[in-house]
């Protein structure tokens, strides 16, 4: 399906694009690739909008790889792609005017662990489950988790949030510094380690979440938390999706320091008992984890017991061993593809939108309504302690009228969003797929703003192209 994207700047010549293949094979000799299989693999795979594959793909394995990357393509006016692991779903990685994608998947070194400091400096291409598999023993963690086990170089340009950001924020939230390749191939670091910083302008927040469109990502400082003495987990029933979001808007305003809360409805519910074996009651159900001292996460779990059978849920039935609270996790992580299996052949259109809590319940029961009245299947989940949910269209692509009822389907929920103060987009970002709600969402001063300073740090607007922002 088309994407509504505004042309941005044109194609490189033939002759440009055969300089740069020219150095880069001679610099990288077989890490680069640019067979159709390797560059198609390295745009937009996972929903509607087209795979638009750049011209070739670069796989640096340091940080001089990247600029001297960069310089080239920059000295032949050719567009540079950052690639993590292809997990995004608005066409962040596709290459609408051909270039480079920069894979930073060889760039996997932990660099340092200041356990003291409860920090550590990673390169872009580290994956959140190794990052923390090398914690482990010295009793730290990365909380960050989105699902997918994306790159912390993904995720840091995505601003990625996930499954407890209720609790530790999002990647806005954990990034300390960065070192980063400008347009011009120079290397900027934007803070230092320090906690907290009032030296001038904030440049770590300006590049956390900017999609690579200002540079790319080399290096990653990311603040640690302590694995907690304690952590308990389990499930609790509800009888509407409005019971539940009014149970979690409780939760959190009790102050109850819930770790995770994690709303399903009912077709997501069984998606996962069939994809994850599982027999859960289909009905609107929270997953809840609690992170402390054994004594705290029992009287936590006790209260959320408590305040659930308020709004008629339970039983709320939690557990601690650690193999229980993991097969319960991962059927949360792998709803994509249990809601995927729903409808075997069709196409996932995975979007996101994030309303105030308070005004979560009304938001996604009229997002259910709107979605029994458009013929559509479509499961929810969400990240409810923060007002973040994901709705998933199963669409047949062979179906124009599906197509559609679909498309303006996803334009209802936004305007549903931003309505009630909402926006367009909590975590998935808004690469191609997103842009077009940018002016609404933030106004046109704002949004000037943004291509203001695109148009200053990127003039020639070679770093990814087609993103976020025209010039």
């Amino acid at each position: 399906m088309q994407i509504d994207v505004r042309p941005a700047r044109s194609r490189p010549s033939d002759g440009a694009l055969e300089a740069v293949r020219t150095g880069l094979a001679a610099m990288l000799g077989n890490r680069l690739v640019t067979s159709l299989a390797v560059r198609q693999q390295h745009a937009n795979t996972l929903t509607w909008i087209d795979n638009q594959a750049p011209d070739m793909v670069a796989f640096p394995e340091s940080v001089a790889d990247m600029q001297a990357i960069v310089r080239l393509c920059a000295a032949h006016d050719v567009p540079v792609v950052p690639f993590g692991t292809g997990t995004s779903f608005e066409g962040h990685v596709n290459a609408p005017f051909g270039g480079v994608s920069v894979d930073t998947s060889l760039m996997k070194r932990i660099i340092a662990v200041h356990a003291e400091d409860l920090d550590c400096v990673i390169e872009p291409g580290v994956t959140r489950k190794a990052l923390n598999e090398h914690l482990r023993d010295v009793g730290l963690f990365f909380p960050i988790d989105p699902g997918a086990d994306a790159s912390l170089g993904g995720m840091t340009a995505t601003r990625a949030s996930g499954t407890n950001a209720v609790r530790y924020g999002t990647m806005k939230d954990n990034v300390l510094a960065l070192k980063i390749v400008t347009p011009t191939g120079e290397l900027l670091t934007t803070s230092r380690r320090a906690k907290k910083s009032s030296a001038g302008y904030d440049l770590t927040r300006l590049y956390v979440g900017s999609e690579g469109t200002l540079g790319l990502i080399a290096e990653i400082t990311l603040k640690l938390q302590g694995i907690p003495e304690a952590i308990s987990a389990g499930i609790c029933p509800f009888p509407t999706v409005k019971a539940a979001c009014d149970a979690t808007i409780a939760t959190i305003q009790s102050g109850i320091p819930v770790a995770r809360i994690e709303l399903l409805d009912a077709l997501q519910v069984r998606a996962c008992n069939i994809y994850s074996k599982l027999s859960l009651p289909e009905t609107p159900m929270l997953f809840v984890e609690f992170h402390g001292t054994e004594a705290g996460v029992k009287e936590q779990a006790e209260r959320f017991g408590e305040i659930a059978a308020e709004f008629a849920g339970g039983p709320f039935d939690w557990a601690t061993r650690a193999e229980d609270r993991s097969r319960l996790w991962q059927a949360r992580h792998d709803a994509y593809w249990a809601s995927m299996a729903l409808r075997p052949g069709s196409k996932g259109v995975s979007t996101d939108v994030c309303v105030p809590v308070s005004r979560l319940s009304e938001c996604i029961e009229a997002t259910q309504a709107d979605i029994a009245e458009s013929g559509l299947v479509a499961p929810i989940v969400g990240h409810v302690g923060d007002g973040n949910f994901h709705v998933l269209p199963l669409v047949d692509m062979d179906d124009e009228a599906e197509i559609k009822a679909a498309k303006t389907f996803i334009e209802r929920l936004v305007a549903r969003a931003l309505d009630m103060e909402g926006t367009c987009t909590g975590e998935h970002g808004v690469g191609q797929g997103k842009m077009k709600y940018l002016e609404r969402e933030h106004g046109p001063e704002a949004l000037q703003m943004m291509r203001s300073l695109k148009q200053a740090l990127d003039p020639r607007n070679l770093m990814n192209p087609g993103k976020i922002v025209t010039l």
